[in-house]
């Protein structure tokens, strides 16, 4: 029933207005953000999912940071024993020249100077081998102990990092002394052992070194998978979004046209009165 003082017909258009307005700045929104859900009324059940991926994905990423820093401190302390072991080989070598008969005189006085300094220098090196700060062989950091490493997004994705102490006095050389044939030959055998003791740390260090790289691969193929499950759930489809975009701006000009028109017919029923 037409009438003067309620308009419904520029009311039912101001609602569309709305309805089609909102429907626009949400598309906008959309479009603007990439994200198919800007706010917890699009998809709480799906904001809720994709919070918790994208926590994971973070935690992940620092994982991977955790994996190549152990990594680095396990190819410094491999870096450091290898050179300990060249030291080694090279007293071995000196204590088998101080044992033949055929050294004689001052030959093993010199012999045993250099021994003393290798050994200081075993000592030097495992002091000296660092990272941030801490010696990783001579037994005084917390990698002696052993250090739990993250490597996942749980409490329970940990890897330990241990590192024997290699010092001269873990070695049982640092009281060798080649200056006498007798001597020479019983640090033969205990250059041996210690040989093989410096060999059992690099293949522990290598075997951890191996198993971080192995989780490094894992935390990448974990990352790559939340995140493209991620995308899925929150990222925007362009040309769908787009097309409710143009069928709401179509909407907006055929209702504020419609509004033009409803707020007309107040005046036409004016003129029925004249």
């Amino acid at each position: 029933m037409p009438s003067i003082s309620t308009n419904i017909a520029a009311n039912s258009a101001v609602r569309y207005l709305n309805i089609n307005s909102n429907q626009e700045t949400s598309s906008l929104a959309k479009l603007a953000s990439g994200s198919r859900i800007t706010s917890a009324s699009d998809d709480a059940a799906g904001l809720a999912i994709s919070t918790r991926i994208s926590s994971d994905v973070t935690t992940l990423q620092q994982a991977a940071t955790n994996t190549a820093q152990a990594t680095s401190i396990l190819q410094t302390a491999d870096g450091g024993a290898s050179n300990i072991s060249d030291i080694l080989a090279r007293m071995k070598s000196l204590a088998t020249q101080s044992a033949s008969g055929t050294t004689v005189g001052t030959s093993r006085t010199y012999i045993q100077s250099e021994f003393s300094q290798l050994i200081s220098q075993i000592d030097s090196i495992a002091k000296g081998t660092r990272y941030s700060g801490q010696s990783l062989l001579d037994g005084t950091s917390t990698f002696t102990t052993g250090v739990a490493v993250m490597v996942g997004s749980s409490a329970s994705d940990t890897i330990n990092i241990k590192l024997d102490s290699l010092t001269s006095t873990a070695l049982a050389v640092s009281a060798l002394d080649v200056s006498t044939d007798t001597g020479a030959t019983t640090a033969l055998a205990a250059l041996d052992t210690a040989i093989d003791t410096v060999s059992k740390t690099r293949a522990d260090i290598g075997a951890q070194e191996s198993r971080f790289n192995f989780s490094s691969d894992s935390i990448s193929t974990q990352t790559q998978n939340l995140q493209s499950a991620n995308s899925a759930i929150k990222d925007v489809d362009i040309a769908s979004e787009q097309a409710k975009l143009s069928s709401a701006q179509v909407k907006m000009q055929a209702a504020v046209s419609a509004e033009a028109a409803a707020n007309q017919i107040p005046q036409y029923l004016l003129k029925l009165l004249g």
